[in-house]
């Protein structure tokens, strides 16, 4: 059953600070129309039309809260490199604070390099990625450097989330600072977590996918009734407040401590256009409706409404109040 999400929730959304602090990626996309197939090898010719770069990782969440009219400040690690710089610029230009962000020059710029063909009769189709990554921890300089610049922005922030892309900023460290902050400083701690779930025990929120629940718990997921006692399980072992296991299409599954879990709808879609991202405006909107004291259920409504809406844009997109309304009237 779809909870009755009124669209007045939607300006709840705004007015918020949130510090953001993860895995930071740049995605590069190469766009090109295929004209033939190459004689060297089984594979089309790109004739290269146009260029353009998006925020990736730990930046897209923090995208979604600032296009939903509140404040990110970003925090994280990049290179000393080009695309470090572009990086910066594009969190300028979508009014996020990288106040937080740390250069290490021994590493560098997370990178994703995208090659995308273009054609007249159909959407454009992803062909190849190629990534510039660096996975290794951080080291103790620039981990005390992190640390130091959480200390000095979470004052005066509503909640900190952490975005874990498995890439090395999330460390035990970060997520034990994250706890700490929270006490001194009444802040939400909410993670999206791609892999060890149990270094975010204590957190007011934690949300993973299905595939992520299934490698903690060690066992398949399929019907409701799998996803009702892994949920059931995974609330007292992670210790959290709030579990939400998102499905695909299938929508997601949610469970407040003290309550029963509940199933929320995914809202219906035409052509889903690219998946990459949905999961960062699914976090961004829970963190944003739980900092504003709306209920889980609802909450987890509104995310499966703006999820929506990026699932029809290429690449990492982000969702504007105005769409988000209209989304949750057109369901209404």
């Amino acid at each position: 059953m779809i909870p009755n999400v009124n669209q007045a929730l939607v300006a709840r959304l705004a007015g918020r600070r949130v510090l953001v602090v993860g895995d930071m990626f740049l995605d590069e996309y190469l766009v090109g129309r295929a004209v033939r197939l190459s004689r060297e090898a089984p594979v089309p010719v790109l004739e290269r039309s146009h260029s353009f770069a998006l925020l990736g990782g730990a930046c897209n969440p923090a995208h979604n809260v600032a296009a939903l009219g509140s404040q990110a400040v970003m925090a994280g690690v990049i290179g000393q490199d080009a695309a470090g710089q572009r990086m910066l610029d594009a969190l300028g230009a979508a009014g996020i604070d990288p106040a937080g962000v740390v250069v290490d020059a021994s590493r560098p710029t997370t990178t994703k390099t995208r090659l995308v063909a273009e054609s007249v009769l159909r959407t454009p189709q992803h062909l190849a990625r190629i990534d510039v990554i660096e996975r290794r921890p951080l080291d103790e300089t620039v981990e005390a450097a992190l640390l130091a610049r959480l200390e000095a922005l979470a004052p005066g922030c509503d909640a900190l989330l952490v975005s874990h892309y498995g890439s090395g900023v999330a460390t035990p460290a970060v997520a034990a600072r994250a706890r700490a902050l929270a006490r001194r400083h009444g802040l939400l701690t909410v993670v999206d977590a791609q892999a060890d779930l149990a270094r975010f025990t204590g957190f007011d929120l934690v949300k993973c996918n299905r595939a992520e629940a299934e490698a903690e718990l060690g066992q398949g997921l399929a019907s409701q009734a799998d996803f009702e006692q892994a949920l059931a399980r995974l609330l007292p072992l992670l210790a959290v407040k709030n579990l939400v296991v998102t499905r695909g299409s299938d929508g997601m599954s949610v469970v407040q401590a003290g309550q029963a879990v509940a199933h929320s709808p995914a809202v219906p879609v035409g052509d889903v256009y690219d998946v990459v991202g949905a999961g960062d405006t699914v976090v961004a909107v829970l963190t944003l409706a739980l900092a504003a004291g709306v209920a889980l259920e609802p909450a987890a409504h509104l995310a499966n409404a703006a999820a929506s809406l990026v699932v029809r844009k290429l690449g990492n997109a982000v969702v504007r109040p105005d769409e988000l309304a209209a989304a949750l009237a057109a369901t209404a």
